[in-house]
């Protein structure tokens, strides 16, 4: 999953959603100098992308772009279904997408000293495009994949999935509402597993 899921999937705690949200900046094991709490969350990313990748519904949406866009085609389907969580917010949250994203935001200034540096030098770009909010936007996806296309010198071709996007919307769409209900049953699940104290 992208951004805006690994955050929501944190269930409001702060050093989770850290843990969570700079998991994919971490080479290796290298997190033992994190606390505790957000090493905890560096686990919890890792379960929700093994449960990602291996899900049925998520490797149909992938199935439908692999011929074009090969490997990376799971990339592209994290980023659309965080463009469904983002437009379809209120039906996951009752805090306004905005709000949530601004709270997120001050959370990772608070915690900019334990920040990677790939997340620190992104954050800046991040903050002032606005991008977790802007996937509500298909304009924000756009700019996404086209930037995701940059950093991978072209060779993605991902700034054309937009085309797919707009083609598939609605299976797309199904099939994200599908599956994150599933996701959000086993990250809870996972989370309370990681953060209940062991008696």
């Amino acid at each position: 999953m992208n951004f805006l899921a690994h955050i929501y999937l944190s269930f409001s705690d702060d050093e989770i959603t850290i843990g969570n949200f700079i998991a994919d900046s971490i080479r290796g094991n290298k997190y033992d100098h994190l606390p505790e709490r957000i090493q905890k969350g560096v686990f919890l990313h890792l379960e929700i992308d093994t449960f990602t990748d291996a899900h049925i519904i998520h490797k149909k949406s992938s199935k439908r772009l692999h011929k074009n866009y090969s490997h990376y085609s799971r990339v592209i389907v994290d980023i659309f279904y965080d463009h469904f969580l983002a437009k379809n917010w209120s039906r996951y949250s009752e805090i306004p997408l905005d709000i949530f994203v601004e709270n997120f935001y001050d959370l990772l200034e608070d915690h900019y000293a334990v920040l990677p540096i790939g997340v620190k030098r992104m954050m800046p770009y991040m903050i002032s495009d606005n991008w977790i909010y802007n996937y509500s936007k298909m304009e924000g996806i756009a700019k996404v994949l086209n930037g995701m296309n940059r950093r991978t010198k072209n060779k993605s071709k991902m700034n054309f999935a937009i085309l797919d996007l707009e083609e598939h919307y609605e299976s797309f769409e199904k099939e994200f509402t599908a599956f994150f209900d599933e996701l959000i049953a086993f990250s809870r699940q996972k989370y309370s597993a990681l953060t209940e104290p062991k008696n």
